[in-house]
């Protein structure tokens, strides 16, 4: 099973550290190796941003920062996981690295294989 996981915080606009950094490398490496982490990104600041929303047909943008979102998401992930209850222990794992926030945890649909070549 697949796994989307939105890694939500304060947003902060300072990178990380060079520790931080090595501890989340070391972490991301062993979950690669491992089968459980297909991908993952981190998100740059939201004055790099914008938002697009459409309604009844017209669109709207708004550039970043957004100041006015007490969280906004920081980075995200492709699990692969046995079942719900273990993405959310992956989850639980890489939030004692990550820190502070909220995680937004989505089973991802998956096309049947037979469908993927047609």
């Amino acid at each position: 099973m697949k796994f989307l996981s939105m890694y939500k915080t304060i947003e902060r606009n300072t990178p990380p550290t060079a520790e931080e950094m090595e501890t989340m490398g070391v972490m991301m490496k062993e979950w690669f190796s491992s089968g459980k982490l297909l991908a993952a990104e981190g998100c740059m600041p939201s004055q790099f941003g914008a938002r697009v929303r459409q309604t009844k047909g017209q669109f709207a943008v708004t550039d970043g920062p957004f100041t006015e979102a007490k969280e906004l998401v920081g980075g995200l992930a492709i699990l692969q996981a046995p079942s719900r209850e273990a993405a959310i222990e992956y989850v639980k794992e890489f939030m004692t690295v990550a820190g502070d926030g909220e995680c937004e945890l989505r089973q991802l649909y998956e096309m049947p294989p037979d469908t993927r070549t047609k």
